[in-house]
């Protein structure tokens, strides 16, 4: 039985396990009454028909891709029968454990926003500093795994350049980075079914990744991940029946970034990533010209570039439906991804 095989299994299985649990899990947070809170500000005006549903469902595709990734590489490791005395053998395991931790980490700071959020019936949950604060922690702790299971460049590696080595510098250099993704996958979550699917295509592009650069126990993570969330896609397209929550979207962008920092290529990260790299760069572009054109105009009313921010907002208020938007946005995902294992190759 190849990798390959193994990794279809994985990802099937995961697809199963995270499109069942949604038969116990939604009317169970219904039942709790753990209903998503809406605010008008934060969307187009019609997604108030949305307020109360149910949130956290995120748990669906992170418990079933923390169980078959596991369950993956202990097969991959038996079919080969992998040496673990070797070093390269017991550091790949490592720094499987380290992004599932990292996931895992982050998804609890998206579960106590969460939970703030609906113990309080609003949409304020954790203040941005202490979001800040807990991400900082979990990144360094994140990046000590990967430099003490192997990875000890501090390079940064955009394919057709690489930087010196820049010692403690990297890591202060990867900490903003860690923050900005992880938060950028977060922002992408305000479409049903959208944050979900550009995972989705992520994950696979980054399964084809780690075949190229020999991360093979990091595959079955990817493909389990890719599973989950097409699983999740079943409760979650529009009309979503239950939204990921900053659970889920925490997770996921941890995922995305401690795949992408595992491997070291940051070029192939920033393209696989660029969707979401497009969505935060769409709220800081509109911010920033909003105040700085109230701070320039005689009349002291800002403008904006944009209908509405996130940037899928801007497409919903020009008349993009949600399964177009998240058609359009997975394609672009798809593009920006190939673009990201041509330069591998290339560069390989």
């Amino acid at each position: 039985m190849s990798l390959w095989i193994i990794n279809l299994f994985t990802a099937l299985l995961s697809f199963a396990i995270a499109g069942i649990s949604g038969k116990w899990l939604v009317p169970f947070l219904h039942r709790i009454k753990f209903g998503q809170p809406i605010k008008t500000e934060d969307g187009p005006q019609w997604h108030a028909k949305k307020q109360g549903t149910p949130t956290m469902g995120g748990f669906m595709f992170i418990i079933s891709t923390v169980l078959t990734a596991v369950g993956g590489y202990w097969a991959y490791r038996i079919r080969y029968a992998l040496d673990t005395t070797a070093p390269e053998t017991h550091h790949a395991f490592y720094r499987l454990l380290s992004v599932i931790a990292f996931s895992l980490l982050f998804g609890l700071i998206g579960f106590i926003d969460d939970y703030t959020k609906v113990a309080r019936k609003n949409n304020d949950g954790l203040t941005p500093w202490q979001k800040i604060v807990l991400q900082t922690l979990f990144g360094l702790g994140f990046l000590f795994m990967i430099y003490k299971f192997g990875d000890g460049s501090t390079a940064i590696d955009l394919g057709f350049w690489v930087s010196p080595q820049l010692g403690i510098f990297y890591y202060v250099l990867m900490i903003p980075v860690i923050i900005y993704l992880t938060n950028a996958v977060n922002l992408t979550d305000g479409v049903d079914g959208l944050c979900g699917s550009v995972t989705f295509i992520a994950m696979l592009i980054f399964t084809i990744c780690s075949a190229f650069l020999r991360e093979n126990e990091m595959s079955c993570f990817t493909m389990a991940l890719a599973g989950g969330c097409l699983g999740f896609l079943i409760w979650n397209l529009n009309p979503a029946k239950c939204f990921m929550g900053d659970t889920g979207s925490m997770f996921l962008g941890a995922a995305v970034t401690g795949v992408g920092l595992v491997f070291h290529k940051h070029l192939v990260l920033l393209l696989v990533a660029l969707v979401y790299i497009i969505e935060a760069l769409s709220v800081m572009i509109q911010v920033g010209y909003f105040k700085l054109t109230k701070k320039l105009r005689s009349d002291h009313q800002g403008q904006r570039i944009f209908k509405m921010t996130p940037i899928h907002h801007h497409f919903e208020m020009s008349g993009y439906s949600e399964y177009k938007i998240v058609i359009t946005f997975s394609l672009a995902g798809i593009i920006f991804g190939v673009l990201g294992i041509v330069t591998l190759i290339l560069n390989s």
